[in-house]
């Protein structure tokens, strides 16, 4: 079995932030390259001139570090053992949690199964790290691993041998997701004002081949989008 190291994060989950896209993803890689792919992101921090300190973020991108944004997007692509998922919900407004006997976080935490199940393959085996919502998450994500394992059979915890919060900064391929996830909820907000921003997200879609609207094929591998609809209530 191959073991593999799984990185998530989220973007604009709250209920009522104000924003209607939210949306899941995941990186994952072979655990015995993710030294070799720290070493790498490490070097092109060092290569910018950016401190080893620096985190990685959406949210920091800016003219001057445009480039050095620009240059993580090619390594990711460049790099055959990291891939990448990500589940969009286009209108959380549209939701209906009642009619689902659920709250919002019910709901979260079924489009984190959403998002995982596809990932996981039986002959493999696999750590996954979600980074840290709130303090009163961990009985959720101990749920979350438990509904997991039993979807895949997996009751005597080869293929998930853990599930576990971290800290983003405690690791480079955490960052990674959240620039991705970034882009790609920056992208269908339909928001324009940020010109660094819209030049990482065409080089997403160039190296990508796709649009970043839509679904891509299921089994799509390097840069893998799903994009979520509620069921249509009679």
């Amino acid at each position: 079995m191959i073991e593999y190291n799984i990185y998530c994060d989220e973007s604009c989950h709250l209920e009522n932030d104000g924003i209607n896209v939210m949306a899941l993803g995941a990186i994952w890689c072979q655990k015995e390259k993710k030294d070799e792919i720290f070493k790498c992101i490490r070097e092109i921090k060092s290569a910018h001139g950016i401190s080893q300190n620096f985190e990685i973020k959406w949210n920091k991108i800016s003219p001057a570090k445009k480039d050095f944004y620009l240059n993580l997007v090619d390594y990711f692509f460049d790099n055959e053992y990291i891939n990448f998922r990500a589940i969009i919900v286009s209108d959380k407004s549209k939701l209906n949690h009642d009619f689902f006997h659920q709250t919002h976080d019910d709901f979260y935490y079924k489009m984190y199964f959403d998002l995982l199940k596809v990932i996981l393959i039986p002959t493999n085996t696999y750590n996954i790290f979600i980074d840290i919502k709130d303090t009163k998450s961990q009985e959720k994500v101990k749920n979350l691993t438990t509904i997991l394992r039993n979807n895949h059979y997996d009751f005597d915890k080869t293929i998930i041998k853990k599930l576990q919060q971290i800290k983003s900064k405690e690791v480079e391929l955490l960052p990674l997701t959240d620039l991705l996830l970034g882009a790609i909820v920056y992208h269908n907000r339909g928001l324009q004002s940020n010109t660094a921003k819209l030049t990482v997200i065409k080089r997403i879609q160039e190296k990508s081949k796709y649009s970043l609207n839509y679904s891509t094929l299921y089994k799509e591998d390097k840069l893998n989008l799903f994009f979520w609809k509620p069921k249509t209530l009679s």
